[in-house]
């Protein structure tokens, strides 16, 4: 079917169907973005059928900048012995999330290099030690691709470092460095990160434990739209597999555009005379209001203000998205590739929500909404500052 006759039957039905490949590629190439985020919004009020845009409190902990995986689109790795290495110490993590309990967060997500030098005790010791001190704080560590690397140096298998993991106290396992599950694209920018079907095995395994998921996508590496529509297929896949299998599977799907300013990604291309890849607000909508439509079986989208600014943000509410995202108390991967490094005060995440017409509800990693303060009542009218590419605050 052409373009307009697949968001006709999407905008005059109440059920939610499955869009084919084929559909969601003529909708990428050819449908209007006005009537693709039209059309993603209604998509978005089936899956949660309320005016409420949830977002969460928490604090992104990079404990280690030491990698060995040398992706070209990262700023923030250095390699084993480079002078600008740290690996933060349990005390330092510890005083990260008392910052973290002292404005009334719920979740951390700490995510690192894959560091070699660290042994799985340091691992394991370290969210028992997390876990007993911070109790009402929600654990959600490492990636797949630290797994992996867990993996090697121990010589057990992924499955058995998640187990001992959870056993330890970790909560989930955040969806990092799935960026394009597409062979391709992933030779190109991430060669020593191995295929995308280790990334997925991980994540299934996690899901299976019961550990908390979520699946990311970057795009902008020069991928064409059928790309970008197959690493979603491989979602919707795993997830349908592991529905089938009585596990909750992906709880949101987040994407953004690869950041380009210090990188040698952004480089290699700028050396080459290319056309500078990325992507921009634009096609960033157009990929959210996509995402809604394919992804039938994932409740949550969530919109990236971290990297398209608070504006952008505000309009992918529009365009499909559910969910604002975090405070973020702490950024220092994104940041990296060049966008000014800041974060949102709770009062901003809810002056931007109910400025694009939404009621903004704190909730957890899991989507739990939780006692939610109101506060804009008496507050200051103040904008936050957005990346220097993006929109100001509408």
């Amino acid at each position: 079917m052409a373009w307009d006759e697949i968001l006709d039957r999407v905008i005059s039905t109440n059920n939610i169907f499955r869009l084919s490949i084929n559909e969601c590629i003529e909708l990428y190439d050819n449908a209007p973005l006005h009537d693709l985020m039209d059309a993603a919004h209604h998509r978005r009020l089936l899956h949660n059928p309320t005016n409420v845009v949830t977002y969460l409190v928490d604090r992104n902990i990079n404990y280690t900048n030491i990698c060995t995986i040398n992706c070209q689109f990262c700023s923030f790795y250095r390699p084993p012995g480079h002078e600008e290495n740290y690996t933060q110490s349990y005390e330092e993590i510890r005083g990260r999330i008392k910052e973290l309990e002292d404005i009334g967060g719920s979740r951390i997500l700490m995510q690192g290099g894959v560091n070699p030098s660290l042994e799985f005790d340091w691992y394991i010791d370290l969210l028992k030690e997390l876990r007993e001190h911070h109790p009402t704080i929600d654990l959600d560590c490492f990636s797949p691709i630290e797994i992996q690397g867990i993996a090697e140096v121990t010589g057990l298998s992924t499955q058995e470092i998640l187990t001992q993991l959870q056993e330890a106290g970790m909560h989930g396992l955040p969806g990092g460095g799935a960026e394009m599950l597409v062979e391709s694209v992933r030779k190109d920018v991430s060669p020593r990160k191995g295929h995308p079907d280790n990334w997925l095995r991980v994540m299934k395994e996690a899901q299976l434990l019961g550990l908390t998921t979520s699946a990311t996508n970057v795009i902008g590496f020069g991928e064409t739209n059928a790309h970008r529509v197959q690493h979603l297929h491989r979602i919707r896949e795993q997830q349908d597999e592991v529905q089938s299998m009585g596990a909750l599977g992906f709880t949101s799907f987040i994407a953004w555009p690869v950041q380009l300013e210090t990188n040698i990604f952004g480089k290699r291309n700028r050396g080459r005379n290319r056309t500078e890849k990325g992507a921009g607000a634009t096609e960033y909508l157009r990929h959210v209001a996509i995402s809604r439509l394919f992804l039938d079986n994932v409740n949550h989208i969530q919109a990236s203000w971290p990297t398209m600014g608070m504006g952008i943000a505000q309009m992918a509410l529009l365009a499909g998205a559910n969910d604002a995202g975090s405070t973020m108390m702490e950024e220092n991967v994104v940041s990296a590739s060049g966008t000014t490094k800041f974060s949102a005060t709770e009062y901003e995440l809810q002056l931007s929500i109910s400025r694009a017409g939404f009621l903004p509800i704190r909730r957890n990693s899991d989507y739990v909404h939780l006692e939610t303060p109101n506060t804009l009542i008496d507050a200051p009218e103040v904008a936050c500052k957005p990346p220097n590419h993006a929109v100001e605050l509408v």
